[in-house]
């Protein structure tokens, strides 16, 4: 494998590319990840199994697409591809460190605040479906967003888990609720990021960066209400965000239903104890109906 991608590097780059220099980095549960160096040039390098490349080429479009917007920063997608039993994508490398610095996570807030006002989508969705995570994640254009949202984000998560043996409830009557809850809110289309937690956002020495998206249209709320159900974001970020984008009346009643796609989507990939938070969001979910 390693020899292809160097092969695949020296295509790119036009001269010999050797790698001398190897690194394993912490990338996460799904992924095995690597700093490759000729000595002068560094990338940062996934690797996975050949049938995981849609899945590198679902993130290699969302990059894209971030990067048209000229608004948060992002790695420079260079090439991707696959040998007989592996797929890689290669990125730019850049040394990272944890978002932590106060200035560094109000400009984030910023940043997040003009990507979620560019653009003139007028409806919900994307060009192509993607993943969250390793979960499929479907994109079909839709002009109500309460519509979208029960059907493509709640109700899919639920058939996926309802095809392992995992209920929370009447299918139906949960999609239903969730259209009920979003009837009368009709956000103004925003590009989001999609996956939007801590370990998806960094500082480096060019400022804030994010990678890993799980991009689509919808309510620009999805992104923040994210931020908070993992923690790890400052006050400061949210207090960048407002400055440029205050967040609409109901988001405080909203967000527990956006974020119920996450905690079923960790009932999927992980089951344990989401399943029980999974249920007690429904529940109370219901109550409120």
């Amino acid at each position: 494998m390693w020899q292809a991608i160097a092969q695949h590097l020296s295509d790119v780059c036009m001269f010999d590319y050797q790698i001398k220099e190897r690194t394993r980095l912490n990338g996460g549960d799904i992924n095995e990840c690597y700093m490759i160096s000729d000595g002068e040039q560094r990338y940062f390098v996934k690797t996975n199994s050949r049938e995981f490349f849609p899945k590198f080429e679902a993130e290699g479009e969302g990059l894209k697409e971030l990067r048209k917007t000229n608004t948060v920063f992002l790695p420079e997608l260079i090439s991707m591809g696959h040998t007989k039993h592996h797929a890689y994508i290669i990125l730019n490398y850049l040394a990272t460190k944890p978002l932590d610095d106060p200035k560094a996570a109000y400009l984030f807030g910023e940043q997040l605040a003009y990507l979620h006002l560019w653009g003139e989508q007028k409806e919900y969705g994307f060009d192509q479906d993607n993943y969250i995570g390793e979960t499929l994640q479907p994109n079909p254009w839709h002009k109500k967003w309460g519509r979208f949202f029960a059907e493509q984000r709640i109700g899919w998560q639920l058939q996926l888990l309802n095809e392992k043996g995992i209920n929370f409830g009447n299918i139906d009557d949960i999609v239903g609720t969730v259209k009920t809850h979003l009837l009368n809110h009709n956000p103004r289309p925003s590009l989001l990021h999609g996956d939007l937690w801590h370990g998806n956002v960094a500082h480096s020495a060019f400022g804030p960066i994010c990678y890993d998206p799980a991009c689509y249209w919808g309510d620009r709320e999805c992104d923040i209400a994210m931020t908070e159900l993992f923690s790890g974001f400052q006050k400061e970020f949210y207090q960048g965000y407002e400055s440029v984008a205050p967040l609409d009346p109901g988001y405080q009643q909203r967000k527990d239903i956006y974020n119920l796609y996450h905690i079923l989507n960790h009932c999927n990939l992980f089951g344990g104890h989401y399943l029980a938070d999974a249920q007690n969001f429904i529940n109370q979910m219901l109550k409120r109906e």
